[in-house]
Protein backbone atom coordinates (compact mmCIF):
# COMPACT_ATOMS: atom_id res chain seq x y z
CA UNK A 1 0.00 0.00 0.00
CA UNK A 2 1.29 3.50 -0.34
CA UNK A 3 0.05 6.98 0.89
CA UNK A 4 -0.90 9.29 -1.61
CA UNK A 5 -1.92 12.53 0.15
CA UNK A 6 -2.45 13.68 3.54
CA UNK A 7 -4.80 16.43 3.68
CA UNK A 8 -5.36 18.83 6.85
CA UNK A 9 -7.84 21.73 7.95
CA UNK A 10 -8.95 23.54 10.90
CA UNK A 11 -12.33 23.72 12.38
CA UNK A 12 -13.91 25.79 15.10
CA UNK A 13 -14.64 24.57 18.36
CA UNK A 14 -15.43 27.69 19.63
CA UNK A 15 -17.40 28.21 23.14
CA UNK A 16 -18.55 31.44 25.33
CA UNK A 17 -16.70 28.80 28.43
CA UNK A 18 -13.58 29.67 30.64
CA UNK A 19 -11.85 27.54 33.16
CA UNK A 20 -9.42 29.30 35.52
CA UNK A 21 -6.72 30.24 32.79
CA UNK A 22 -8.45 30.75 29.46
CA UNK A 23 -11.65 30.69 27.28
CA UNK A 24 -12.38 28.77 24.43
CA UNK A 25 -13.93 31.79 22.65
CA UNK A 26 -11.20 31.52 19.78
CA UNK A 27 -10.52 27.36 20.22
CA UNK A 28 -9.50 25.31 16.94
CA UNK A 29 -8.57 22.05 16.35
CA UNK A 30 -6.52 20.46 13.37
CA UNK A 31 -8.26 17.57 11.42
CA UNK A 32 -5.91 15.48 9.11
CA UNK A 33 -6.64 12.82 6.83
CA UNK A 34 -4.38 10.42 5.27
CA UNK A 35 -5.21 9.10 1.81
CA UNK A 36 -4.30 5.47 0.30
CA UNK A 37 -3.95 3.84 -2.53
CA UNK A 38 -6.05 0.70 -0.79
CA UNK A 39 -9.82 0.14 -1.91
CA UNK A 40 -12.35 -1.74 0.60
CA UNK A 41 -15.68 -2.56 -0.79
CA UNK A 42 -15.02 -0.13 -3.72
CA UNK A 43 -13.96 3.28 -1.33
CA UNK A 44 -10.29 4.08 -0.59
CA UNK A 45 -9.03 3.36 2.72
CA UNK A 46 -8.43 6.53 4.82
CA UNK A 47 -7.38 7.40 7.87
CA UNK A 48 -9.09 10.49 10.11
CA UNK A 49 -7.29 11.99 13.08
CA UNK A 50 -7.52 15.50 15.06
CA UNK A 51 -6.15 17.25 18.19
CA UNK A 52 -8.05 17.56 21.63
CA UNK A 53 -9.09 20.81 22.56
CA UNK A 54 -7.19 23.06 24.75
CA UNK A 55 -4.06 23.28 22.10
CA UNK A 56 -5.90 25.05 19.16
CA UNK A 57 -5.19 23.81 15.87
CA UNK A 58 -1.26 22.86 14.40
CA UNK A 59 -2.01 22.88 10.81
CA UNK A 60 0.78 25.40 9.69
CA UNK A 61 3.15 22.53 11.70
CA UNK A 62 2.19 20.06 9.90
CA UNK A 63 2.13 21.54 6.29
CA UNK A 64 5.32 22.45 6.96
CA UNK A 65 7.12 19.75 8.53
CA UNK A 66 5.52 16.52 8.81
CA UNK A 67 3.37 15.69 6.48
CA UNK A 68 6.11 15.99 3.81
CA UNK A 69 8.25 13.67 5.57
CA UNK A 70 5.48 11.28 5.60
CA UNK A 71 4.51 11.81 2.16
CA UNK A 72 8.11 12.19 0.82
CA UNK A 73 8.85 8.50 2.32
CA UNK A 74 9.92 5.27 0.59
CA UNK A 75 7.08 2.58 1.64
CA UNK A 76 9.62 0.37 3.30
CA UNK A 77 9.94 3.03 5.82
CA UNK A 78 6.47 2.72 6.79
CA UNK A 79 5.31 -0.49 5.72
CA UNK A 80 5.99 -3.59 8.33
CA UNK A 81 6.75 -7.36 7.54
CA UNK A 82 2.78 -7.76 6.14
CA UNK A 83 2.65 -4.80 3.47
CA UNK A 84 0.71 -2.15 5.77
CA UNK A 85 1.19 0.88 7.72
CA UNK A 86 3.21 0.61 10.79
CA UNK A 87 2.28 4.03 12.94
CA UNK A 88 6.22 3.27 14.75
CA UNK A 89 7.37 3.23 11.74
CA UNK A 90 5.64 6.27 10.44
CA UNK A 91 6.30 8.09 14.00
CA UNK A 92 10.18 7.62 13.59
CA UNK A 93 9.54 8.97 10.16
CA UNK A 94 7.85 12.12 11.28
CA UNK A 95 10.12 13.19 14.13
CA UNK A 96 13.30 12.97 11.97
CA UNK A 97 15.73 15.74 12.52
CA UNK A 98 13.67 16.93 15.57
CA UNK A 99 15.89 17.53 18.61
CA UNK A 100 14.73 16.28 21.94
CA UNK A 101 12.64 18.38 24.62
CA UNK A 102 10.60 21.46 23.51
CA UNK A 103 7.67 19.20 22.95
CA UNK A 104 5.37 22.35 23.20
CA UNK A 105 3.27 22.47 19.80
CA UNK A 106 5.17 20.23 18.09
CA UNK A 107 4.13 16.82 19.95
CA UNK A 108 -0.12 18.11 19.08
CA UNK A 109 0.42 18.08 15.35
CA UNK A 110 2.21 14.88 15.20
CA UNK A 111 -0.78 13.30 17.32
CA UNK A 112 -3.04 14.57 15.24
CA UNK A 113 -1.18 12.23 12.71
CA UNK A 114 -0.86 9.44 14.77
CA UNK A 115 -4.08 9.16 15.55
CA UNK A 116 -5.05 8.86 12.01
CA UNK A 117 -2.12 6.27 11.07
CA UNK A 118 -3.69 3.81 13.94
CA UNK A 119 -6.90 4.45 12.07
CA UNK A 120 -5.65 3.60 9.27
CA UNK A 121 -4.17 0.87 10.26
CA UNK A 122 -7.08 -0.86 11.96
CA UNK A 123 -9.42 -0.21 8.47
CA UNK A 124 -6.74 -2.33 7.15
CA UNK A 125 -7.33 -4.89 9.27
CA UNK A 126 -11.34 -4.76 9.13
CA UNK A 127 -11.35 -4.31 12.76
CA UNK A 128 -11.91 -1.93 15.52
CA UNK A 129 -8.79 -0.41 16.70
CA UNK A 130 -9.19 -1.68 20.63
CA UNK A 131 -9.17 -5.12 19.59
CA UNK A 132 -5.50 -4.07 17.82
CA UNK A 133 -4.06 -2.39 20.76
CA UNK A 134 -5.40 -5.54 23.09
CA UNK A 135 -3.99 -7.97 20.86
CA UNK A 136 -0.21 -6.27 20.35
CA UNK A 137 0.18 -4.24 23.62
CA UNK A 138 -2.78 -5.93 26.10
CA UNK A 139 -3.82 -8.81 27.46
CA UNK A 140 -5.05 -10.05 24.03
CA UNK A 141 -8.55 -9.49 24.81
CA UNK A 142 -9.99 -5.77 25.23
CA UNK A 143 -12.51 -4.93 28.01
CA UNK A 144 -15.52 -3.39 25.88
CA UNK A 145 -16.98 -1.73 29.44
CA UNK A 146 -15.21 2.19 29.63
CA UNK A 147 -15.72 4.16 33.05
CA UNK A 148 -16.42 8.07 31.52
CA UNK A 149 -17.09 10.46 33.19
CA UNK A 150 -18.51 13.61 31.94
CA UNK A 151 -16.52 16.71 32.06
CA UNK A 152 -18.30 20.33 32.20
CA UNK A 153 -18.83 22.95 34.58
CA UNK A 154 -17.06 25.79 33.34
CA UNK A 155 -17.42 29.50 34.03
CA UNK A 156 -20.02 30.43 32.02
CA UNK A 157 -21.71 34.39 31.44
CA UNK A 158 -25.16 34.45 33.09
CA UNK A 159 -24.82 31.37 34.74
CA UNK A 160 -25.02 30.92 38.35
CA UNK A 161 -24.90 27.68 40.83
CA UNK A 162 -28.59 27.17 39.27
CA UNK A 163 -27.23 26.62 35.59
CA UNK A 164 -24.44 24.67 37.39
CA UNK A 165 -26.69 22.16 39.42
CA UNK A 166 -28.91 22.12 36.06
CA UNK A 167 -26.32 21.23 33.82
CA UNK A 168 -24.72 18.57 36.12
CA UNK A 169 -28.13 16.64 36.83
CA UNK A 170 -28.65 16.58 32.96
CA UNK A 171 -25.37 14.46 33.01
CA UNK A 172 -26.40 12.57 35.91
CA UNK A 173 -29.92 12.05 33.88
CA UNK A 174 -27.69 10.95 30.99
CA UNK A 175 -26.04 7.83 33.04
CA UNK A 176 -22.43 9.41 34.20
CA UNK A 177 -22.17 8.79 38.01
CA UNK A 178 -19.06 10.91 38.28
CA UNK A 179 -18.93 14.71 37.11
CA UNK A 180 -16.53 17.20 37.01
CA UNK A 181 -16.94 21.23 37.47
CA UNK A 182 -14.03 24.39 36.97
CA UNK A 183 -12.34 26.23 39.68
CA UNK A 184 -9.81 28.65 40.27
CA UNK A 185 -11.21 31.39 38.21
CA UNK A 186 -13.53 32.92 41.53
CA UNK A 187 -12.07 33.82 44.98
CA UNK A 188 -12.21 30.63 47.22
CA UNK A 189 -15.69 31.82 49.02
CA UNK A 190 -17.81 31.90 46.03
CA UNK A 191 -16.04 28.48 44.74
CA UNK A 192 -16.72 26.55 47.22
CA UNK A 193 -20.45 27.86 47.34
CA UNK A 194 -20.31 26.46 43.63
CA UNK A 195 -18.66 23.18 45.07
CA UNK A 196 -21.33 22.79 47.47
CA UNK A 197 -24.29 23.49 45.31
CA UNK A 198 -22.96 20.54 42.49
CA UNK A 199 -22.55 18.52 45.82
CA UNK A 200 -26.17 19.30 46.45
CA UNK A 201 -27.70 17.54 43.46
CA UNK A 202 -25.95 13.83 43.99
CA UNK A 203 -27.29 10.76 44.60
CA UNK A 204 -26.11 7.83 45.84
CA UNK A 205 -22.56 6.12 44.21
CA UNK A 206 -22.63 9.52 42.80
CA UNK A 207 -19.18 11.36 42.76
CA UNK A 208 -17.88 15.00 41.61
CA UNK A 209 -14.49 16.09 40.60
CA UNK A 210 -13.34 20.14 40.95
CA UNK A 211 -10.79 21.18 38.36
CA UNK A 212 -7.89 24.29 38.48
CA UNK A 213 -6.40 23.63 35.27
CA UNK A 214 -3.27 24.47 37.06
CA UNK A 215 -4.48 28.26 37.97
CA UNK A 216 -2.38 27.92 41.19
CA UNK A 217 1.15 28.18 42.95
CA UNK A 218 1.52 25.83 45.81
CA UNK A 219 0.19 28.39 48.39
CA UNK A 220 -2.58 28.82 46.69
CA UNK A 221 -3.33 25.28 45.47
CA UNK A 222 -2.78 24.37 49.78
CA UNK A 223 -5.31 27.20 50.68
CA UNK A 224 -7.77 25.11 48.62
CA UNK A 225 -6.96 21.92 49.57
CA UNK A 226 -8.11 23.09 52.95
CA UNK A 227 -11.67 23.50 51.88
CA UNK A 228 -11.91 20.66 49.63
CA UNK A 229 -10.55 18.07 51.71
CA UNK A 230 -14.12 18.50 54.18
CA UNK A 231 -15.90 17.44 50.75
CA UNK A 232 -15.82 13.96 49.76
CA UNK A 233 -14.28 14.43 46.17
CA UNK A 234 -13.39 11.60 43.71
CA UNK A 235 -10.17 13.83 42.41
CA UNK A 236 -8.55 17.39 42.57
CA UNK A 237 -7.08 18.42 39.15
CA UNK A 238 -4.31 19.99 38.18
CA UNK A 239 -4.13 22.30 41.64
CA UNK A 240 -0.73 23.49 40.51
CA UNK A 241 1.21 24.60 36.93
CA UNK A 242 2.30 21.33 35.18
CA UNK A 243 5.69 21.46 35.12
CA UNK A 244 5.23 22.89 38.64
CA UNK A 245 6.70 19.54 40.18
CA UNK A 246 8.12 20.89 43.27
CA UNK A 247 4.92 22.56 43.92
CA UNK A 248 2.36 19.62 43.57
CA UNK A 249 4.73 17.59 45.85
CA UNK A 250 4.30 20.39 48.72
CA UNK A 251 -0.04 19.46 47.88
CA UNK A 252 0.38 15.60 48.11
CA UNK A 253 2.08 16.61 51.43
CA UNK A 254 -0.51 17.97 52.65
CA UNK A 255 -3.50 16.49 51.52
CA UNK A 256 -4.64 13.87 53.79
CA UNK A 257 -8.15 12.39 51.80
CA UNK A 258 -8.67 14.08 48.44
CA UNK A 259 -7.03 12.15 45.09
CA UNK A 260 -4.99 14.25 43.19
CA UNK A 261 -5.16 13.91 39.26
CA UNK A 262 -2.84 16.12 36.53
CA UNK A 263 -1.21 15.19 33.01
CA UNK A 264 -2.89 16.68 30.82
CA UNK A 265 -0.60 19.64 29.66
CA UNK A 266 2.79 17.25 29.53
CA UNK A 267 3.43 15.61 26.38
CA UNK A 268 6.14 13.04 26.24
CA UNK A 269 7.14 10.18 28.17
CA UNK A 270 9.88 11.99 29.85
CA UNK A 271 7.86 14.85 31.06
CA UNK A 272 5.92 12.17 32.50
CA UNK A 273 9.08 10.29 34.15
CA UNK A 274 9.61 13.26 36.14
CA UNK A 275 6.18 13.93 36.99
CA UNK A 276 5.86 10.73 38.77
CA UNK A 277 9.88 11.11 40.18
CA UNK A 278 9.38 14.12 41.60
CA UNK A 279 5.40 15.09 41.59
CA UNK A 280 5.07 13.82 44.79
CA UNK A 281 1.81 11.47 43.73
CA UNK A 282 0.65 7.85 44.87
CA UNK A 283 -0.15 5.49 42.23
CA UNK A 284 -2.58 3.73 44.82
CA UNK A 285 -4.43 6.54 45.20
CA UNK A 286 -4.30 9.56 42.24
CA UNK A 287 -4.69 9.52 38.56
CA UNK A 288 -2.86 11.02 35.15
CA UNK A 289 -4.40 12.18 32.37
CA UNK A 290 -1.86 12.21 29.97
CA UNK A 291 -3.69 12.71 26.47
CA UNK A 292 -2.36 10.95 23.14
CA UNK A 293 -3.81 13.56 20.76
CA UNK A 294 -1.50 16.20 22.60
CA UNK A 295 1.41 14.11 23.42
CA UNK A 296 2.81 12.73 20.03
CA UNK A 297 0.02 9.82 19.98
CA UNK A 298 -0.43 6.66 21.07
CA UNK A 299 3.14 5.47 20.37
CA UNK A 300 4.75 7.34 22.95
CA UNK A 301 1.46 6.73 25.34
CA UNK A 302 2.54 3.11 25.38
CA UNK A 303 6.76 4.72 25.97
CA UNK A 304 4.61 7.10 28.80
CA UNK A 305 2.71 3.17 30.08
CA UNK A 306 6.17 1.25 29.92
CA UNK A 307 8.10 4.02 31.77
CA UNK A 308 5.62 4.44 34.59
CA UNK A 309 5.05 0.67 35.21
CA UNK A 310 7.95 0.33 37.15
CA UNK A 311 7.36 3.24 39.44
CA UNK A 312 4.04 1.27 40.28
CA UNK A 313 1.74 3.07 38.35
CA UNK A 314 -0.58 0.48 36.66
CA UNK A 315 -2.86 1.16 33.93
CA UNK A 316 -5.97 1.15 35.49
CA UNK A 317 -4.72 4.83 37.14
CA UNK A 318 -4.77 6.39 33.78
CA UNK A 319 -7.79 7.88 32.70
CA UNK A 320 -6.88 10.47 29.85
CA UNK A 321 -8.35 13.88 29.14
CA UNK A 322 -9.93 15.05 25.96
CA UNK A 323 -13.09 13.14 25.16
CA UNK A 324 -12.29 11.48 22.45
CA UNK A 325 -12.84 7.78 20.68
CA UNK A 326 -9.39 7.57 20.54
CA UNK A 327 -8.72 7.35 23.90
CA UNK A 328 -11.98 5.18 24.42
CA UNK A 329 -9.52 2.62 22.12
CA UNK A 330 -6.76 2.81 24.36
CA UNK A 331 -8.44 2.64 27.42
CA UNK A 332 -10.67 -0.63 25.57
CA UNK A 333 -7.80 -2.15 24.29
CA UNK A 334 -5.28 -1.37 27.51
CA UNK A 335 -7.45 -1.41 30.63
CA UNK A 336 -6.98 2.03 31.31
CA UNK A 337 -9.27 3.38 34.30
CA UNK A 338 -10.98 5.43 32.03
CA UNK A 339 -11.73 8.46 29.59
CA UNK A 340 -12.96 12.00 29.74
CA UNK A 341 -16.48 12.78 27.99
CA UNK A 342 -17.74 16.08 27.18
CA UNK A 343 -21.34 15.99 26.64
CA UNK A 344 -22.50 18.89 25.04
CA UNK A 345 -19.18 20.74 24.26
CA UNK A 346 -16.46 20.59 21.63
CA UNK A 347 -18.87 18.70 18.96
CA UNK A 348 -18.74 16.84 16.52
CA UNK A 349 -15.21 16.13 17.70
CA UNK A 350 -15.99 14.74 21.51
CA UNK A 351 -18.62 11.76 22.53
CA UNK A 352 -19.22 8.68 21.36
CA UNK A 353 -20.43 6.69 18.49
CA UNK A 354 -24.29 7.18 17.40
CA UNK A 355 -26.40 4.86 19.88
CA UNK A 356 -23.79 4.75 22.47
CA UNK A 357 -25.52 5.01 25.92
CA UNK A 358 -24.34 6.08 29.38
CA UNK A 359 -25.00 3.37 31.81
CA UNK A 360 -24.23 3.10 35.43
CA UNK A 361 -21.23 5.24 34.25
CA UNK A 362 -20.04 3.36 31.50
CA UNK A 363 -20.15 3.14 27.80
CA UNK A 364 -19.44 -0.09 25.82
CA UNK A 365 -17.63 -0.13 22.40
CA UNK A 366 -18.91 -0.68 19.12
CA UNK A 367 -17.63 -2.98 16.74
CA UNK A 368 -16.38 -0.70 14.34
CA UNK A 369 -13.69 -0.63 12.07
CA UNK A 370 -10.66 1.65 13.05
CA UNK A 371 -11.44 4.06 15.96
CA UNK A 372 -14.88 4.92 14.76
CA UNK A 373 -15.26 8.34 13.64
CA UNK A 374 -18.28 6.57 11.03
CA UNK A 375 -20.55 5.83 13.48
CA UNK A 376 -20.86 9.04 14.26
CA UNK A 377 -23.04 10.49 11.91
CA UNK A 378 -22.23 14.42 12.53
CA UNK A 379 -18.20 13.75 12.90
CA UNK A 380 -18.35 11.36 9.92
CA UNK A 381 -19.67 14.21 7.66
CA UNK A 382 -17.33 16.76 8.46
CA UNK A 383 -14.40 13.67 7.87
CA UNK A 384 -16.56 12.98 4.47
CA UNK A 385 -16.07 16.73 3.41
CA UNK A 386 -12.31 16.86 3.81
CA UNK A 387 -11.99 13.82 1.10
CA UNK A 388 -15.52 14.42 -0.54
CA UNK A 389 -13.81 14.10 -4.26
CA UNK A 390 -11.63 10.69 -3.01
Amino acid sequence: MRIVEVRERTFPISSPIRNAVVDFSQMTLSLAAVITDEVRDGRRVVGFGFNSNGRYGQGSLMRERFVPRLTAAAPDDLLDDDGLIDPHRAWDVLMTNEKPGGHGERSVAVGVLDMALWDLRAKLEGRPLYDLIAEKYGTGAPDRRVFVYAAGGYYHPGKGTRGLKDELLSYLDRGYTVVKMKIGGAPLAEDLERVEAALSVLGPGQRLMVDANGRFDAEEATAYLTGLESYDLHWYEEPTDPLDYHGLNQVAERRTSVPLATGENLFSSQDALNLARYGGLDPERDYLQFDCALSYGLVEYLRTLESLRPLGWEPSRFIPHGGHQMSLNIAAGLGLGGNESYPDLFQPFGGFPDGVEVEDGHITMPELAGIGFEGKADLAAVCASLVEDV
